[in-house]
Order: C-alpha cells, then structure tokens, then sequence
C-alpha cells in the first residue's frame, strides 16, 4: 500500500470513529472547541481588534477568576450536585483579603490562607448537610448565597468598597505579572517532553497488559499538535505583554484536577457516584467523603477566585462575586461539556467554558453593543448547550 493510500485509510477510519462517537452521543467538548474557533473566526472577521495580542493577553487575564470558580463547579456537578453561592463565596474571599490586609494590617499571605480558609469551612458545611441530611444542594446553596452576601457586606463595613495598594505583591502579580520569554519557553518545552513521555509510557502499560493502546504515530501527532498550540500562544502573546502569572496557575489547576479525576481512585469514586449513586454505594465507595470533598474544593476554588478577582481589580466591594459571577461560573462549566446530571464531565471544560463565554463578552463590548445584548447571546449560548447535553445523555441511555 502506498503512502498516499495509507493516508487515506487513516483519514477515513478517523472519520468512522467521530462519527461513531457523535452516533453514541460521546463527542466530548469537541463541539464547543468548534464553537470557539468559529466564534473567533466571526469577531475577528467582525473586528480585527479581537485577535490583536493585545486584546488576547486581557481576555485571558479576565477568564482567570471566573474560570477558577468554573472548576470548582465542574467538581459538583459531577457527583450530581450544584452550587449556586459560589459567586458570594469569591465575593466574602475578596472581602476577607481585603479588610484583612488595608484594615487589619495582616501579611497578604496570612489574608490569603484565612479567606481559603473560608471557602473550606463553607464547603465542609455544604458537603454535610447534603451527604448526611440529603437536603437538595440547590435550596441549601441559595440559602448560602443570600447568607454569604450579607456576611460579605457586614465585613466590608459601611464604606462598601476597600482599595488594595498597588505595591502589594497580590495586585502586582495578578494584574502586572508576566512571565519572562525564557521562562515561558522553558515551561513549553518542560510540558511537552513531560505530556510526551507520559503517553509513550501509558502506551507501553497498555500494550504490556494486552489492552487496546493508540499507536506511535498517534501519540506523536497527538504531542506535536500540543507543542505547536502552545508555541504558537506563547509567541503570539508574546508580542503583547505575554502570558500572565494568574493564566499559568489557572492552567495548572486545570491540569491538576484533569490528572485526579483521570488518574486516581478519587477521581473514579468522583464519577461513579454523579453516574449512579446508589451504585456507587454497594460498590464500597465512600459517598459521603466523596461529595464533601467535591463540595470542599467547590467552595475553595470559589474563595481562590475571589481572591484573584480583587488582585486583579485591586480593590474588594459590595459588588464583587455579584449574581452573574455564579451564573457565568455555572454557564462555563456546561457549556464546556460537563453534563448537569452528573457523572460525564471534565476538568478541561472550565478551561474551554469560560473562553467561549468571555470571548463572547469581550468581542460584544469591541463592537460596542450594550449589557442587554451580551446577556441575551450569553443565555442563548448556554440553553444550546444545555438542549446539546440532555440530548446526548438520551443517545448514551438508548
């Protein structure tokens, strides 16, 4: 067989496999990553101004904080619960930081811990009176919401609004940190060679333990398309500011939950118990730990999120955290591909989520149309997906 002929065959046999993947409704977020890059493709058409480096660094600084409290979503609703006062969450972290360090004179650090601090205890109580009461998350996190908020307001005292200094290192990281073009190139090259020896090494498992594995020249199409992505973005944000120090830690959440939901016992009770509760219980995994632990990390990522939020505006008020910031958390997180009844969804879809959302936001407010608009394309964007994802679930059941 020529190499022409080979080619084809491999073309066409990748072919079968999407199509049979898109028949069984297993498409994963490969529809939402065709959506963002027709999305970019529109507004950048629209106005060139979106896919300046310039716009691109500032719609990456802005989906840091959503996309933080987005993961933490992603965590609950995969074990079939919601959490809907992870907007006051990030908003009383804020608060926290910043009465903490302006108002208290206490170390940034110290502030930091104390506001995840906040986010743990509330997710713990979140996580008890779930798995051990069975009081439906959605009434006992709007409670949360409204109690949150006005916590948050008591904190922030009669002046409402508390500016943090520009010298501190919090604000000076978040909204000035960048990393140097040597550090951003070493940290690619580091990715790749470590992504790419992780996948010839669980290629060779597979292949030792008799399991269908991918082949060489699969995993090696599969490495270079990473490599050429994200050369291609540190080059291209290099020519504006570059990438931002909170991107990177955003990134490197993404990579850590992806690496425990797919790789670790945890991660597997996470997803056997949003598929199948009871299920899970006669198979000896421990429920309760497991949907506090979710709860837990819901509701620090929040505090995590709020917390970069207020570096990156350098100021905590009454309206951070507001009523859209937990809507566009959830929003990125369904819309990214993970399902809200549970069990099917992944890290990466914080990531993907929030780019379709603020690529969205960023490109509305570019061609100048009002708040009214913005909301409008953002819940029609979302309803699809929600009516995409309640499809697929009846195709996997059938």
């Amino acid at each position: 067989m020529s190499a022409l002929e080979r080619a084809s065959a491999a073309r066409q046999g990748l072919s079968s496999q999407l199509a049979a993947r898109a028949r069984a409704g297993r498409l994963g977020m490969l529809p939402m990553l065709g959506a963002l890059v027709v999305i970019w493709v529109v507004l950048g058409a629209v106005d060139p101004a979106f896919l300046s480096a310039e716009n691109l660094v500032n719609l990456t600084l802005q989906s840091v904080p959503v996309g933080v409290i987005a993961l933490g979503v992603v965590l609950v609703l995969l074990v079939g619960q919601i959490d809907l006062s992870v907007g006051s969450v990030s908003g009383l972290a804020a608060a926290v930081v910043a009465v903490g360090t302006v108002d208290l004179g206490w170390p940034v650090a110290l502030a930091i811990l104390v506001a995840l601090a906040v986010g743990v205890a509330v997710g713990f109580g979140y996580g008890m009176l779930s798995a051990r009461l069975g009081v439906p998350s959605f009434v006992f996190t709007l409670g949360g919401l409204l109690f949150l908020a006005g916590v948050q307001t008591r904190v922030l005292g009669p002046a409402g609004s508390i500016n943090l200094p520009f010298e501190s290192w919090l604000v000076r990281t978040v909204q000035q940190g960048f990393l140097p073009s040597a550090v951003a190139w070493a940290l690619v090259t580091g990715v790749v060679l470590v992504t790419g020896a992780l996948r010839f090494a669980d290629r060779s498992r597979r292949v030792r333990a008799d399991l269908p594995a991918p082949s060489v020249g699969r995993v090696l199409a599969s490495t270079g398309l990473l490599a050429l992505v994200l050369a291609g973005t540190v080059a291209y944000l290099g020519t504006g500011r570059g990438v931002g120090w909170s991107v990177v830690l955003f990134v490197a959440l993404v990579v850590a939950v992806d690496v425990l939901l797919r790789r670790t016992r945890w991660g597997r009770s996470v997803r056997a118990v949003g598929s199948d509760r009871r299920a899970a219980r006669l198979g000896g995994i421990a429920v309760t730990r497991t949907v506090v632990s979710c709860f837990v990390a819901c509701s620090t990522l929040a505090a995590l999120g709020g917390v970069l939020a207020a570096g990156r505006l350098a100021a905590a008020n009454q309206g951070t955290g507001g009523a859209d910031t937990y809507l566009t958390a959830i929003a990125a997180a369904v819309i990214g591909g993970t399902s809200m009844f549970g069990g099917r969804g992944s890290a990466w879809s914080a990531l993907v989520g929030v780019l379709v959302l603020q690529s969205i936001a960023n490109g509305l407010t570019l061609l100048d149309l009002d708040l009214a608009t913005q909301s409008m394309v953002t819940g029609t964007v979302l309803v699809v997906a929600i009516v995409i994802d309640t499809i697929l679930r009846r195709r996997r059941e059938t």
